[in-house]
C-alpha cells in the first residue's frame, strides 16, 4: 500500500498535515489487514512519520513489511528503522555529492533491510542529474551504495534481490 505517508514540504499548513495523518493511518491499517507492504513517502516529516508508525505499532500493529521509500533521513533514522525491522530504500539522491546524511546512513542499514529504487522520473543519479530518471540508471545508485557500504558489488546485488523478493514477493 503506498506510496503513502506525510509530506510537510508540499503541504505546510497544520490542517493539511492532520488530513495526511488520517490518510496515512488508514493506509497503515489497510496494509496490515491485507498483509501487504507499506511503502512510505516521508518528505520533511521524519519525526511525525516515526511518531505515527510507533503509535500504530503500539495499537493495532504495523504490516509485516514497512519500506521507507526514497529514504531521505540520516544515520539516526536509518538505525531506528533497522531497530524496528523496517526496510530503507535508496534512490538516485545517494549519488549526490552534497547528500552527506544519506552517505552516513547507507552503511548503518543491515544488509537484509536495504533496497534501491529509481523514484523515476525524479532524482536522477549523478552524472545524469537534471535529466529524466529511468530504471536503466539504477546501477549508478547501486554502485554508489556498494562504495559507501564497503562491499563487493555482486554481494550487494544478491542482497538487494533477496530483500526485494522478501519485501514484495517474486
Amino acid at each position: 500500500i503506498g506510496e503513502t505517508g506525510l509530506d510537510h514540504f508540499r503541504t505546510r499548513e497544520p490542517e493539511g498535515w492532520a488530513i495526511q495523518e488520517r490518510s496515512f493511518r488508514a493506509h497503515i491499517d489497510l496494509a496490515r489487514r491485507l498483509g501487504l507492504a507499506l511503502v512510505i513517502h516521508d518528505r520533511d516529516a521524519h519525526d511525525d512519520v516515526v511518531r505515527v508508525l510507533l503509535d500504530e505499532h503500539a495499537g493495532a500493529g504495523l504490516p509485516e513489511v514497512v519500506v521507507f521509500h526514497c529514504f531521505s533521513g540520516d544515520a539516526d533514522l536509518a538505525r531506528l528503522a533497522a531497530d524496528h525491522g523496517w526496510y530503507v530504500s535508496f534512490a538516485g539522491t545517494l549519488t549526490f555529492t552534497n547528500a552527506r546524511d544519506l552517505h552516513a546512513a547507507a552503511p548503518v542499514v543491515p544488509r537484509d533491510r536495504i533496497l534501491v529504487e529509481t523514484d523515476a522520473p525524479y532524482l536522477t543519479p549523478t552524472p545524469h542529474r537534471g535529466r529524466v530518471n529511468a530504471s536503466y540508471l539504477v546501477p549508478l545508485t547501486v554502485r554508489r551504495l556498494a562504495e559507501l557500504r564497503g562491499v563487493e558489488l555482486a554481494t550487494l546485488c544478491d542482497d538487494l534481490a533477496a530483500n526485494t523478493r522478501r519485501a514484495f514477493g517474486d
